[in-house]
């Protein structure tokens, strides 16, 4: 381990793609903040305390996602103070998935932490997590179990597990907790945009790395107001999606397409089929709604088949020469 690293500044978020940084601390604390200035500095003194309890080496980055408030200011007040903290400013609010995947990049830890900075999550859970990652697991969502949310966002986040759990082969009460732990490897494979940060065990469960979940204590929000709404609800399914295609059937768009057109192609060539013997006893054929719903249902077949075909030509130009993940050697 590298003991002689610098003092990390609190930065700009560079336009330039900058390169993953080696190794030089134990545990890193990814923290992405929109508008927590009043929360910052309980939280990171809670961080330290919890990491050195544990004799370990530790960073903290805090990603101010676009904050109107002063959130980056007392961030940078927190790194003047402790040279394990750091942090980044957005030029723009950017999301939570941006944010998570600026800190991976930037974290320097064999293991990251990533938790809300609305003093929600409970930095005391970092050595139990901690030591579920050098049992073996890849990656440890915290659960939460008693929930200090609305009665809504309970309810919908509930229906949001289980689509989600059903999807992608993954069984977890809770996805979008903010608290997890990921083994280093992990956070270097997963790419994340748009809100794909809900489906990050789901992303590493596609990718063969072991995932489990710990139940953690939740806290009322303590300071500020919540971010979520309704919009994010619906756009999470609409991201399952993608998740559902672009990782878990990539290696075959035609799969995926073909399936459904052969389903649509099966459902309209029987009610064609239905009518053309009608016709050839001798009946005669009148326009019906269900024989133009059978030609109707021929035609999609056709377009989704078709737009497997093309999917297939553009991933055939594009297809990696490795499209999996080795776990071991002998």
């Amino acid at each position: 381990m590298n003991e002689s690293y610098e003092p990390a500044a609190v930065t700009e978020a560079a336009p330039a793609v900058q390169e993953e940084a080696p190794v030089r601390c134990d545990i890193a604390v990814v923290v992405p903040a929109f508008n927590e200035d009043e929360s910052l500095p309980e939280l990171v003194d809670r961080i330290a305390a919890a990491i050195e309890g544990m004799g370990r080496t530790w960073e903290v980055w805090i990603i101010d996602d676009g904050s109107s408030d002063r959130t980056f200011e007392v961030a940078g007040e927190l790194a003047a103070g402790r040279p394990q903290v750091h942090g980044i400013r957005f030029a723009r609010n950017f999301g939570k998935a941006a944010a998570l995947a600026a800190g991976f990049r930037a974290a320097a830890a064999d293991i990251v932490i990533t938790m809300d900075a609305d003093l929600q999550d409970d930095p005391a859970e970092i050595p139990e997590l901690v030591a579920m990652i050098e049992d073996g697991w890849d990656l440890v969502s915290g659960w939460k179990q008693d929930r200090k949310d609305s009665f809504i966002k309970n309810k919908t986040s509930r229906i949001f597990n289980w689509f989600t759990g059903r999807m992608c082969g993954l069984r977890l009460h809770d996805f979008n907790c903010g608290l997890k732990a990921y083994r280093r490897a992990v956070t270097r494979r997963l790419k994340l945009y748009g809100d794909m940060h809900r489906y990050t065990p789901a992303l590493a469960h596609l990718d063969g790395f072991r995932v489990t979940e710990k139940p953690v204590r939740h806290f009322a929000r303590k300071y500020g107001t919540t971010k979520y709404g309704m919009a994010r609800f619906v756009n999470g399914f609409l991201d399952l999606l993608t998740v559902y295609f672009l990782h878990a059937r990539k290696t075959s768009p035609l799969h995926f397409f073909g399936r459904m057109g052969l389903g649509f192609l099966a459902i309209g060539g029987g009610i064609s089929t239905y009518f053309l013997v009608w016709w050839m006893l001798g009946n005669g054929l009148r326009v019906r709604p269900i024989l133009i719903l059978g030609m109707v249902l021929i035609i999609l077949a056709l377009q989704f088949i078709s737009l497997g075909l093309i999917a297939e030509l553009i991933v055939a130009g594009r297809r990696p020469e490795q499209a999996y993940r080795i776990a071991r050697r002998v």
